[in-house]
């Protein structure tokens, strides 16, 4: 936590992902509905049109589709460093749930936090940090004294 009151970070990768080959972070995405409620029709939409599209446009990421009497539809998300995400599907379109999913797919399960600068270093360079002007010749950069005017 900072003075401001949200938490922050410096940027990083997560392990280091996409340096070698790309890891999605999305390990399981798990559609719990039920196949009665009204304001399930979109996830039943989903489950029927639209799952077998996305699992095969994401061919990394696990799909589940698990039918219970349970209050409201959620689509859970499990990602690899652990993270369990869920969020409410209840009254959403196909369309809705498959633009969620994307979101989902497209994350690291980090929570979103301010990034305190775009650049950090565990080595800090003693010289400072380089600009287009460090190894230019100083008369270039340097003018000389001001005369006044007459």
């Amino acid at each position: 936590m900072t003075g401001r009151g949200t938490a922050s970070r410096f940027l990083t990768a997560v392990l280091h992902n996409g340096v070698g080959r790309y890891v999605r972070q999305l390990q399981r995405l798990q559609v719990v509905f039920s196949p009665a409620a009204p304001d399930a029709r979109g996830a039943r939409q989903f489950v029927e049109e639209e799952a077998v599209d996305f699992a095969r446009r994401h061919p990394d990421v696990v799909v589940y589709v698990r039918p219970c009497d349970c209050p409201a539809p959620v689509l859970q998300a499990e990602y690899l460093n652990g993270t369990v995400r869920e969020e409410l599907i209840a009254s959403k379109t196909s369309e809705e749930i498959v633009q969620l999913a994307a979101k989902l797919a497209s994350q690291s399960g980090l929570d979103i936090v301010r990034i305190r600068k775009p650049f950090h270093t565990a080595n800090p360079s003693v010289q400072g940090q380089w600009h287009p002007l460090t190894n230019k010749p100083s008369a270039l950069t340097v003018r000389g004294p001001r005369t006044a005017p007459q």
